[in-house]
């Protein structure tokens, strides 16, 4: 609806919105009233229709039953007030400079009584990355949850540097607020990012959508809101677009079992008396890991040498080129301590049941792509 559905039933409720049928008609009619023009590229500063010069003047053209009102030459009308755009404004002064399509819309804002222009353009695509490069300086694993952003950067070899970082948003409210949130709370994650000299972000690739019916999670109400309310595709989709204004890549991983096996590969080891180190902290050092195609189990020393073999066994990591590094040791059956009796441990090889490196899980990786954005 022209004017918009909302503000038009208010008018059935003017005691409960606050308004009288004045203040009402007022915004009514400035909601239905607005001048748009979209840009050409060639034309003079980016818009015939309406035009905005690197000076901030504003001349609108006038169709020919209006013509007499001009008071300009080639039937303009040019405005008294000065134009000036204080978000991406150098971007916007270099598009007009180079002739480049620019379209703008002119309203009326009736609770401050301001005119404002509006400019958009539509922004070509962000180059893709290969993995491997935008890997090479390492990345920020991120573990989402629903009030804030788990952040830990690591390095190429998977090993968490500096320290983990936290970037809480309300997510109750109106739908401008948890947006404005959700923006705030990625614009300082990839502030993060750029002073790490990380050119990548891993995320866990979540969708609840299966997740928020009745017959899953039958009556916890409390359980399925909080699903329902997680933003997951629209907190991807933006930290997509705001990354590609920045140079960022983001790598979208597996989310099966981070939250678990960090918290028990690396929560207590990362723990100092200096830092407390907490479920979601580990969990986004087990997704950078998976991003970067290690596994989320760390590298543990050998038993000492009296234990076992004697020589002790390998570390839980055995390098990419050692043959059969997966497979189960060999069963010497007999009265040995700590060997098993004959016929056990028939699953000991089987890496699929178990959170060992060969898990599906900790190979498989893909990279979102960009998205056009449009200022």
């Amino acid at each position: 609806m022209r004017g918009g559905k909302r503000l038009a039933n208010t008018r059935h409720h003017l005691e409960a919105a606050g308004l009288s049928e004045q203040a009402w008609r007022e915004r009514w009619r400035a909601e239905r009233m607005f001048l748009t023009a979209d840009g050409e590229s060639g034309k003079r500063f980016g818009n015939e229709t309406i035009r905005v010069t690197d000076t901030g003047r504003l001349s609108v053209k006038l169709p020919a039953p209006l013509a007499h009102l001009a008071n300009a030459p080639h039937g303009r009308y040019v405005l008294d007030a000065a134009v000036r755009f204080q978000h991406r404004g150098a971007e916007w002064l270099d598009r007009i400079a180079a002739n480049r399509a620019v379209a703008y819309r002119i309203h009326h804002d009736t609770v401050r009584g301001r005119w404002y222009v509006t400019a958009s353009w539509q922004r070509a695509a962000a180059p893709v990355l290969p993995l491997q490069a935008a890997l090479a300086r390492g990345v920020v694993g991120v573990d989402m949850s629903d009030d804030h952003l788990a952040v830990w950067q690591l390095d190429g070899h998977g090993n968490p540097v500096a320290e983990p970082q936290r970037y809480f948003y309300d997510l109750t409210g109106t739908a401008e607020h948890r947006d404005a949130q959700l923006r705030h709370a990625l614009t300082r994650l990839l502030h993060h990012a750029r002073r790490c000299g990380a050119a990548a972000i891993a995320i866990e690739n979540l969708d609840f959508a299966d997740g928020k019916n009745r017959e899953k999670h039958g009556r916890n109400k409390r359980f399925r809101r909080l699903l329902s309310r997680f933003p997951t595709a629209k907190l991807r989709a933006r930290l997509v677009s705001m990354a590609a204004e920045q140079g960022v890549t983001v790598v979208a991983v597996d989310p099966a079992y981070t939250s678990r096996w960090g918290a028990q590969h690396w929560q207590k080891p990362m723990t100092t008396p200096q830092r407390k180190t907490s479920r979601h902290d580990a969990a986004s050092i087990a997704v950078g890991r998976r991003a970067l195609g290690h596994p989320i189990r760390r590298r543990t020393a050998p038993p000492p040498h009296h234990q076992s073999d004697g020589a002790g066994h390998r570390t839980a990591q055995a390098r990419p080129d050692t043959r059969r590094r997966e497979e189960p040791r060999p069963h010497l059956p007999g009265p040995r301590t700590g060997c098993a009796p004959p016929g056990r441990g028939a699953k000991a090889g089987d890496q699929d049941a178990q959170h060992r490196s060969g898990h599906p899980a900790e190979q498989e990786s893909w990279r979102q792509d960009s998205l056009p954005l449009s200022p």
